[in-house]
């Protein structure tokens, strides 16, 4: 598959390691591989430097749809980047299986499952319609952590 010359392609970067705002400590592994499985904790939108990437706030309010879009495409590259971390080679990836994407949504936002495409169609692009296919949520939600507009977890099938 070769997914990291496809991401020198298309002119992405991974980020580095999440940095957490200070004080912020999470007790759990970004990455927990079990037997053929990885099951990914949530995400938000990084920084090449790790940090959070902005805009931060509600979509439908601080920030547009497309802004939304963008985020959980970052989402999907600081994802990538805790996978690579973990199991050395993002060829392992044999399969995408199930996405959860949740969404800082503005009261009356329903466009979530626009936004969690960001993250969807970067993930067919590298992966392809098989491996890359995958279940998926796209839910709105009142508030996600460290007021980020998008959160996502997923589940993916190694080798």
């Amino acid at each position: 598959m070769h997914i990291e010359e496809r991401l020198g392609e298309l002119g992405l970067v991974l980020p580095g390691p999440t940095r957490l705002p200070p004080g912020a400590v999470l007790p759990f592994p970004w990455v927990r591989v079990y037997g053929d499985r990885a099951f990914v904790s949530g995400h938000g939108p990084l920084r090449e430097d790790g940090s959070l990437a902005g805009p931060l706030g509600k979509v439908g309010d601080q920030l547009t749809r497309e802004q939304g879009y963008e985020a959980a495409r970052l989402t999907g590259l600081a994802i990538l980047s805790s996978l690579k971390r973990e199991l050395g080679d993002l060829d392992r990836v044999t399969g995408w299986l199930r996405v959860y994407g949740m969404v800082n949504t503005a009261p009356g936002f329903t466009d979530t499952p626009m936004v969690i495409n960001g993250f969807s169609d970067l993930i067919l692009r590298l992966w392809g319609p098989e491996a890359g296919r995958h279940a998926r949520s796209a839910v709105g939600l009142a508030e996600l952590p460290f007021s980020i507009p998008v959160e996502i977890e997923a589940e993916v099938a190694i080798g």
